[in-house]
């Protein structure tokens, strides 16, 4: 049971509370003013205790800088290419900014004011802030919110004080298609043709496309059996399991069963189909402004609208839409987690079925006042 002492100080008198924890260890909190407070605090305690609920304040003494590493340490089983982005959150925009804060003492009406600057910036300060884009602001109230996640979890606190903070909301690129013709002159105009009309017309992601090796195709059943995908990670090219890790097998079309065989031609099992001039991994873009890119130098010459390699996946949904794919081969194809996740990305595709819907269900309806 807990008992309340008091004892004497320059101040005048103060209240101390001695209590045992939940696990029997006995704890005291020291410097109530009055009798009134140390009986409001003993008894919030012995409730606490009693609903499960007691935080032990020793556990809520430390700051999000305190956590933010080991959460970070916990998050290195991530794929390389998604665990860097948390990484360059916390160093650049989280830690900064709460680093330094005891996660007691961090208020949800602050943390949207925080995430309203990152949003908007701020010219008021030299040199003037630019916004941030959504995807960042997004991703850095992530990570201090899952940070407070695992300090509820661990019982440092009652309830994560950042949950419902409104956030910007992310807008979509319009997708650009290509028609037949455009990606023939882009292919034509490019130092790997090949390559261009298998992103187009089978849906690869890049780093899938640039991972394939000569033993994942398969010529007979005309299959790209796509097991690996090669991202590039701070300049350095990560290969690692395809994207959810899901292994696929993807057709090709017949006519480009003869660019895909002499890409494969005197080539080892395990030789890239697809190589630099050196036989690595080839990249898209040299240098971080894109000068000096293969393929932008093949849009320019082509005269298609300026697309990046990832836009031509846009073009072969739109190639499979309009001969006649449904929604599931669509998104086996593209490797979707789920078909809602393809109407959701392509919902334009799909108008087409849609007035197809309409013209249905007025051919029932006359067909009713057929004698």
């Amino acid at each position: 049971m807990a008992t309340i002492e008091s004892y004497e100080t320059n101040a005048g008198v103060r209240y101390m509370v001695r209590y045992r924890k939940p696990d029997r260890v006995q704890a005291k909190k020291k410097g109530f003013k009055t009798k009134r407070d140390a009986n409001l605090f003993m008894a919030t305690v012995e409730v606490d205790k009693a609903n499960g609920t007691y935080i032990d304040p020793s556990k809520s003494n430390i700051t999000i800088g305190g956590l933010g590493p080991s959460w970070l340490e916990r998050k290195q089983g991530l794929k390389p290419s998604s665990y860097r982005p948390l990484e360059i959150a916390w160093r650049v925009h989280v830690e900064p900014a709460w680093g330094k804060y005891p996660i007691t003492k961090i208020m949800f009406s602050d943390v949207q004011t925080w995430v309203t600057k990152m949003s908007v910036g701020d010219a008021k300060v030299k040199p003037p802030v630019k916004p941030k884009s959504a995807t960042t602001v997004i991703r850095a109230y992530g990570v201090l919110a899952a940070i407070l996640d695992d300090a509820v979890k661990d019982r440092r606190l009652q309830a994560n004080p950042v949950r419902g903070v409104d956030l910007p909301r992310k807008s979509r690129k319009e997708h650009v298609f290509l028609s037949h013709e455009q990606i023939r002159d882009l292919a034509d105009t490019s130092k790997y043709p090949a390559l261009i009309r298998v992103l187009a017309y089978c849906g690869l992601r890049w780093g899938e496309a640039t991972a394939l090796r000569v033993q994942d195709v398969d010529m007979i059943r005309r299959r790209l059996n796509v097991n690996q995908n090669a991202v590039d990670v701070g300049g350095k090219i990560v290969v690692g399991t395809p994207k959810s890790h899901e292994r696929r097998s993807v057709p090709f079309p017949e006519f480009l069963a003869p660019a895909i065989g002499e890409a494969c031609k005197d080539k080892h099992r395990e030789d890239l189909v697809f190589p630099n001039e050196e036989g690595t991994y080839l990249r898209a873009i040299s240098g971080g402004s894109g000068r000096g890119s293969w393929f932008l130098k093949a849009v320019q010459r082509a005269g298609v609208p300026r697309i990046t390699p990832h836009d031509l996946r846009h073009t072969a949904a739109s190639f499979a839409v309009s001969a006649r794919a449904n929604v599931k081969a669509v998104q086996r194809m593209l490797g979707h987690s789920s078909a809602s996740m393809t109407l959701d990305v392509y919902a334009e595709l799909f108008d087409d079925d849609l007035d197809g819907v309409a013209v249905a269900l007025n051919e029932a309806v006359s067909r009713m006042n057929v004698p």
